[in-house]
């Protein structure tokens, strides 16, 4: 997506090898009109797709992940990364290590809302290492969902999160696919759409 690709040269900010700061547009502060057409743009692809839900977790995902639920007209779920007193009904949980935070934390869906009935489009704001994937993959395994493939809005591509994600048997699309992050220096290679 070039006006993706455009906005990360522009408000992205390479601060360290591998470490990418997008919070003009979209880690932090949102733009709306360009995560509209984020969302939009994996609504087209995955249309025929046959989608009950987009699944993403909180919280940079959340934007993209909405506008891609609006247009293809179904609910999104965020996977929370905290238990809420509120979440007393059994949960779905994953384990999620977040390159950027260095941390591990549990992901949980509650199950009255994603179930074996579902048909999954997975959306998530970064792929660095696959390990939010991975968690969101497990997430509906657990519930007997199926997936119909995984949204990226930005790939590292330099990183193993790619090849971790192709065994199984759905497309990983990425709107903008990074080769190279250096200190201010970014490169791209083809996005999948």
């Amino acid at each position: 997506m070039k006006e993706l690709e455009a906005r990360i040269l522009k408000d992205g900010n390479a601060i360290a090898d591998g470490v990418l700061k997008v919070d003009q547009f979209l880690t932090h502060q949102v733009d709306p009109d360009l995560m509209m057409k984020v969302g939009q743009t994996f609504a087209d692809y995955f249309k025929e797709a046959g989608i009950t839900k987009v699944v993403t977790i909180e919280t940079s995902g959340i934007a993209p992940a909405l506008y891609a639920a609006q247009a293809l007209g179904v609910p999104m779920i965020f996977a929370r990364k905290s238990k809420s007193l509120t979440m007393k009904e059994e949960l779905l949980t994953s384990s999620v290590y977040s390159f950027t935070k260095q941390t591990t934390f549990q992901v949980s869906v509650s199950n009255k809302f994603l179930t074996a009935d579902d048909h999954a489009l997975l959306i998530d704001d970064f792929l660095a290492n696959g390990q939010a994937a991975e968690g969101l993959i497990e997430v509906c395994q657990q519930a007997g969902a199926s997936i119909a493939g995984l949204g990226i809005v930005i790939e590292k591509s330099f990183q193993d999160g790619r090849s971790l994600l192709e065994k199984y048997p759905f497309p990983v699309v990425s709107l903008a696919r990074i080769a190279s992050l250096k200190e201010n220096e970014i490169t791209f290679t083809e996005a999948d759409i």
